[in-house]
């Protein structure tokens, strides 16, 4: 076996102070992402949201500090809005509360006027979002971690969870634009720290509860968490979320070569340490091995009597069955024939799957199969703004370089019918792009 090391890129959050959504989005951008890429994920997420960057002092350390300002109005942490309402409990007009727990408030309950949206709305308005799909569907894991702690802190199901103040404009906003900053740093592998939770009591929709919150708890299961002299909730169920969906693993400062730091700052101030969550970004050595890593079934079928036009749509139902390519090869069979050798390299669990359909859809009367082994390099995405619109580029990466880049296929094909270019164009102006980055 041959063994070489590659350089990953890594980000340790470190949260003594806890997490939220919006310290999370702070951190980003002290880190290094662009505030204009927050500013186009609101707009494509077609909500009334906009985002106030600023510079904050928290006990001696500079953070940045991020409101969400939907509908005109700012976020309240969810103490203060709910002691607000105990006070005055006939007002209909508030700030927005950064409550993000307790989604089953139904209408007529409270004079707060947060839209209540079910997971199935809320993954319409990512889903129709002009964003990258890797973006989209982190986002909407989050939610569905969010909601699925909801259903069994309250004996639900997933689906009628209605979402109060997580399904308000600025949850929306912090967890899309949390995934689409994490995807922005191009990071290999995120850990967290051990999270302190903070203690006391919180008040939200259904009274007073003992901190952590219950649907906070029921995300953190597996994570290590513990309560320190600061008796405010310091974790929110939206970090949380963001936490638990997109930390491969918990544990103390990873052995790293450190690049950069930023800080994402908390709402209040607290005067025994600084309220803010730090997000270290490095590269570290990491073992790889370039035999063989994993086993894959290969299954071929000659075809010399059907129909060309069939051909297309069998490869397209392999993939959409599992496949993990295929393809066609000319060949010349008995009787003089010109056929075509089809092969679909696919996962062992899939493959009986994928036979049945062969059988189904062509026309052989036998489908061969066989065990191989393949080594594949590590890959990942990152995105450029072309003059159209944002392109994916997948990067493999071979002993911590970058050995392969190309933009992907259908983020071009439709920007060129889109834009009626022609897609030799799209594609060379995304590479043109890329390289002109990445090359500073």
């Amino acid at each position: 076996m041959m063994v070489t090391y590659v350089l990953m890129k890594i980000a340790y959050l470190e949260c003594f102070s806890g997490i939220s959504g919006d310290m999370f989005l702070g951190a980003l951008i002290d880190a290094g992402v662009s505030p204009e890429l927050f500013t186009r994920t609101v707009k494509a997420l077609g909500v009334d949201a906009q985002l106030e960057v600023s510079r904050v002092n928290r006990s001696g350390i500079s953070a940045t500090k991020i409101d969400v300002i939907a509908a005109g109005e700012k976020e309240l942490p969810r103490e203060e809005f709910w002691e607000n309402q105990k006070a005055h409990p006939h007002e209909h007009s508030h700030p927005h509360v950064h409550d993000h727990e307790h989604p089953h408030q139904h209408e007529g309950t409270s004079s707060h006027k947060h839209p209540h949206r079910g997971l199935k709305e809320i993954r319409q308005i990512i889903q129709s979002a002009s964003i990258p799909e890797t973006v989209k569907s982190q986002a909407i894991k989050t939610f569905e971690a969010l909601g699925a702690a909801e259903a069994k802190v309250h004996n639900s199901s997933i689906n009628d969870v209605h979402f109060h103040e997580v399904g308000a404009i600025d949850a929306i906003v912090d967890i899309v634009c949390a995934a689409a900053g994490a995807q922005e740093l191009g990071i290999d592998e995120w850990i967290c720290s051990p999270l302190n939770v903070g203690g006391g009591t919180v008040n939200c929709a259904h009274g007073t509860f003992p901190v952590p919150a219950p649907a906070t708890v029921e995300l953190l299961k597996n994570a290590p968490v513990y309560s320190g002299e600061i008796q405010k909730e310091l974790v929110t169920p939206t970090g949380a979320a963001i936490v638990s969906t997109l930390a491969a693993r918990f544990g103390s400062f990873p052995a790293m070569k450190v690049d950069k730091s930023g800080y994402g700052a908390g709402t209040r101030e607290f005067h025994s340490f600084p309220n803010v969550l730090r997000l270290t970004i490095g590269h570290a050595e990491a073992e790889a091995s370039l035999a063989p890593l994993e086993e894959i079934n290969i299954l071929e079928a000659n075809l010399d009597d059907m129909n060309p036009q069939v051909f297309g749509y069998v490869m397209e139902r392999a993939l959409e069955l599992g496949a993990l390519d295929v393809f066609g090869t000319a060949v010349q069979m008995k009787k003089n024939r010109p056929g075509m050798l089809l092969s679909v390299l696919c996962r062992p669990e899939d493959s009986q799957r994928l036979t049945k359909m062969l059988f189904a859809e062509t026309t052989t009367l036998g489908v061969r199969m066989r065990r191989e082994s393949r080594a594949t390099l590590a890959r990942r995405h990152v995105n450029v703004n072309t003059r159209w619109g944002e392109i994916r580029m997948k990067l493999a990466n071979l002993n911590g370089t970058i050995s392969n880049y190309a933009p992907e296929y259908e983020d071009c094909r439709r920007i060129a019918e889109q834009e009626r270019v022609p897609l030799k164009t799209v594609m060379q102006e995304a590479i043109k792009i890329y390289l002109e980055e990445k090359n500073g």
